[in-house]
């Protein structure tokens, strides 16, 4: 296999047998070598080449690959059930080779490294988030994290046992943890940018991301990378008192990772078992602003006493992903596959600051109410200053304070099995059963039980529980192509059955009781579970599905699909898709589709059930969680969740302007109804809940509810180019952008909530709104320039965020008052709106790359060059009210991160 341009060898090409599905790869000399009947055709991909089609001749055969554009020209398997290249098929699909991805880059995981791959791919790196900040949560098109379905291999991933709360974007979502998977055992990830619940089923209205396990035999490989902060603005030691924070180094955030990867041959008919896993260690990160005299610096702000630590959690993350293949029989007509794997992630974050000035009644102290100081966990302000432990006599001076840490342990587990293969006659058919599980199990460390009193003071670590997620789905589908139908028609239809179990397991007695009245009970920083919170709940659905794709002409395309599903706990749904694809000219594809589509609501957002902290305008409060089939949540006139449903719409093109050049552009708009949110705080004026908050001993509740209907509207426009100077020189262009507007339609307000202009706020405030719309930045481009020349190479990645308008929780606001506003510094009698304006920002990543050998390779580089941070959290003018956004600390979690500059060096090996 060679180069048809510079004659060199391609190393790692995938060669299938059309007809099996058999196959294998090229080594570094671009051999190798695959038993084949006469007449058999091989598919023929690599990325950076034309897909190709090759009969078999028989001895040795050379095979010579054109080049062609890197992202968008390689044989997809998601969005049709019969393979096509990208750019011919009627919905876009990005094909993202995260290999190539991950070495130029100082991102550690597979969804950082894909938001800046892939133009309408998000997230936000969460802090002060709880659970959240050990799990990312990525969205599609500006959507929910849990409307994008995760496959792989082209079977149904499960989701994480998670559901996001306080401190987090995508409030009231779930999702699937994409960084639970080896990214050393993926050969390439394709993400479908189209509703296709009709064609997958629920969870699939933003679209698909389908992973694609490596099936290498007899290669070796492996990586080793380290990372590390370097921001010389914000970092919590450049603060003008230091001692007032938590603080690391002045290089933090370090991370160390380590992948491996290596595949075997099984038996004598080409059968394979892949090994991979990676290992991950990173360290926290402290960011403060220097500055706290905002009477003279605009770019000021007070001493953060509420987030004392502020910054990203640490994590350690270890996993193992197998993938094997072996033919039955000799004849090759039917193979048995299976492929699974462990992941281990242990994340440690700190909460909010408790500070003894300010509540006293969350320290442990003794009989005449003084406090006890606990070395190692408590500190002083003023490390020079005596310990002072007489509430009455404490100032903010030489306060004492805490920071309580929570750590969550998470474990994944996965195991698919099938078999698949052809009838007499053409019909291929594949039988499978996925097995998935995820547990989340949260602990509280450096932290107290107040309410214990003098005892409490030794009682520091405790077991809060947790939750635990189980899927398991069961497929049979079958498919046939008619060669002489038109110009080509293949019909597949199929059946699932679905089982989920959630549960919810109670933390130790003292994570959660009170053991005395104005003392704060429980675990700080997060509550652990409670008896009345245990729950253990399942479901189950069966759908069928047909579709069929069709080419009319060889030019015209039309591909429909119907799916009927049947959930036992909410009933019937079904779903359509129709989409087509027109060549104008043989470089040149018009293509679009609508399609309707739905999703259920997980047993997550029925279940879930906790009574946790929340910081608010600098108060601490408490609030209980109430689930969908709590009295509390029937009284309040919540009504059982529903199905959100959706309807698609797409248009677009695909255009080879010329070799080596290629664009796509897709425009879309996302229609859905009954959007599943956590809803804003509700405390005892709603008389009919009043009696049971006051019995909880609680402030405040929340529910889950079909709260909102949205648009989305967007355009996608992908620009590839390669330059090919001469045989040694090339010169690589990729554009990728995104244009996402959201509007709220409709607040879905129960009538017993719809009280008056305040109640209707805290159902689904202004600001829950904006965090909605802030799903995605208004617009998100990313160009990334590569320079060739034999064995070096240069290249940047400049990523454009959008502008993004939040609001605060407002510290002037009475208790359950809207708008949120603040008193401007100068003029306290005068309140403004507390608005966050996140400004437009532009990233840039550099970096150098060289192949000492065809064994030996090596990356360094800075992402996020010039040290780019998020304009502050605060409203120009009311700084002295800052510190009032998601996270507690200046930023909230915006698309940028804002932890700065961060090195980074790495090196391959392959063998």
């Amino acid at each position: 296999m060679t180069d048809a341009t510079t004659g060199q060898p391609v190393d790692g090409a995938a060669i299938r047998l059309k007809s099996t599905g058999r196959g294998t790869t090229t080594n570094a000399d671009g051999f190798f070598s695959l038993s084949a009947p006469a007449g058999a055709v091989l598919q023929v991909s690599s990325v950076g080449y034309a897909a190709v089609e090759v009969p078999v001749a028989e001895g040795l055969m050379e095979i010579r690959l054109t080049p062609s554009v890197s992202e968008v020209a390689q044989v997809v398997m998601v969005g049709s059930r019969r393979p096509r290249v990208s750019t011919e098929s009627s919905t876009p699909v990005d094909v993202i080779n995260i290999g190539s991805v991950a070495s130029t880059t100082a991102k550690p995981d597979m969804t950082s490294q894909l938001n800046m791959s892939v133009p309408s791919f998000n997230y936000n790196k969460q802090s002060g988030g709880d659970g959240a900040d050990a799990i990312d949560l990525a969205t599609l098109r500006g959507l929910g994290p849990d409307q994008t379905l995760v496959l792989i291999n082209g079977k149904r991933r499960h989701q994480t046992a998670f559901v996001a709360l306080f401190g987090t974007r995508g409030r009231g979502n779930s999702g699937t943890d994409l960084n639970a998977i080896p990214t050393a055992a993926i050969d390439r990830v394709e993400i479908l940018r189209d509703g296709a619940s009709a064609q997958y089923g629920s969870d699939a209205i933003a679209g698909v991301i389908n992973i694609i396990l490596k099936r290498d035999v007899g290669k070796f490989t492996a990586s080793a990378g380290w990372s590390g902060y370097y921001d010389h603005q914000f970092n919590a030691l450049h603060a003008i008192q230091p001692s007032q924070y938590v603080t690391g180094k002045w290089v933090d955030g370090q991370t160390g990772t380590v992948g491996l990867h290596y595949g075997i041959p099984l038996g004598k008919n080409g059968g394979f078992l892949d090994m991979s896993g990676n290992l991950m260690i990173q360290g926290k990160t402290f960011r403060q602003v220097r500055d706290t005299n905002v009477w003279t610096n605009p770019k000021a702000l007070t001493i953060n006493t509420g987030r004392r630590a502020n910054g990203d959690g640490s994590v350690t993350s270890g996993g193992v992903m197998l993938n094997s293949e072996v033919p039955l029989g000799p004849s090759k007509k039917s193979t048995f596959y299976a492929f699974g794997g462990y992941n281990y992630k242990y994340s440690n974050v700190y909460a909010y600051s408790r500070n003894f000035s300010g509540s006293p009644g969350r320290f442990p102290t003794d009989a005449n109410g003084d406090l006890i100081y606990v070395p190692g966990i408590m500190r002083l302000v003023d490390p020079s200053a005596p310990v002072d432990t007489n509430p009455n006599t404490i100032t903010s001076a030489n306060d004492v304070y805490f920071n309580p840490q929570e750590g969550v342990h998470i474990t994944d587990g996965s195991l698919a099995v099938g078999v698949r293969g052809t009838f007499p006659g053409g019909m291929d058919w594949d039988f499978s059963n996925n097995t998935g599980g995820n547990n989340f199990h949260y602990h509280g460390i450096k932290t107290f039980n107040a309410s214990l009193g003098a005892a409490g003071a030794n009682r520091n670590t405790f077991n809060d529980g947790g939750f635990y997620l189980l899927q398991n789905t069961t497929n049979a589908d079958f498919s046939k192509t008619y060669a002489h139908v038109a110009s080509g028609l293949t019909f597949s239809f199929g059946a699932e059955y679905r089982y989920e179990q959630y549960s919810i397991y109670k933390g130790e007695e003292a994570s959660y009781t009170s053991y005395a009245a104005g003392k704060a009970a429980g675990s700080q920083g997060f509550p652990g579970f409670q008896p009345a919170d245990v729950v253990k709940a399942n479901r189950s659905n069966i759908a069928g599905y047909a579709e069929a794709e069709l080419d009319v002409t060889k030019k015209w395309l039309l591909d429909g699909a119907v799916r009927l599903e049947n959930y036992n706990d909410f009933g019937f749904v079904n779903t359509y898709k129709l989409s087509s694809r027109y060549k104008i000219t043989p470089t040149f594809n018009v293509r679009g589709s609508v399609s309707t589509g739905f999703r259920a609501p997980s047993l997550q957002q029925i279940y879930f059930s906790n009574t946790e902290t929340n910081v608010q305008a600098g108060s601490i409060s408490v609030v209980k969680i109430c689930p969908n089939d709590n009295p509390i949540t029937e009284a309040a006139g919540i009504p059982k969740l529903k199905q959100e449903k959706s309807f698609n719409a797409s248009l677009g093109f695909s255009w080879k302007a010329m070799p080596g050049l290629t664009f796509t552009v897709d425009g879309y708009v996302v229609k859905i109804m009954n959007r599943v949110v956590l809803t804003g705080e509700f405390d005892t004026s709603i008389h009919a809940i009043a009696a049971a908050l006051n019995a909880l001993g609680v402030n405040d509740a929340q529910f889950f509810a079909n709260a909102v209907n949205t648009t989305n509207f967007g355009l996608d426009v992908v620009a590839d180019y390669t330059l090919r100077l001469n045989r040694r020189e090339n010169i690589k262009v990729l554009f990728a952008g995104n244009v996402n507007h959201l509007n709220i339609d409709k607040i879905n307000i129960p009538a017993a909530l719809a009280i008056d202009y305040n109640h209707e706020q805290t159902f689904f405030s202004d600001r829950e709104q904006d965090f909605v719309k802030a799903s995605a930045p208004p617009e998100k481009l990313d160009l990334n320039l590569e320079y060739n020349c034999n064995k070096f190479s240069v290249g940047t990645h400049l990523t454009y965020f959008g502008k993004i308008v939040l609001l605060g929780y407002g510290y002037s606001n009475q208790s359950g008052t809207f708008p949120p506003t603040v008193s401007l510094d100068k003029d306290p009698n005068t309140n403004v709106l507390e608005q966050f304006n996140y400004n437009g920002k532009l990233v840039t990543d550099l970096y150098l790359g060289y192949r000492f050998t065809k064994h030996i390779n090596a990356n360094i580089g800075v992402d996020n060059l010039f040290n780019v941070h998020p304009d502050l959290g605060a409203v120009p003018g009311a700084h002295y009210s800052g510190y009032d956004g998601e996270t507690g600390g200046p930023w909230d979690a915006v698309q940028m991160g804002f932890d700065g500059l961060r090195m980074f060096g790495k090196v391959g090996f392959s063998f």
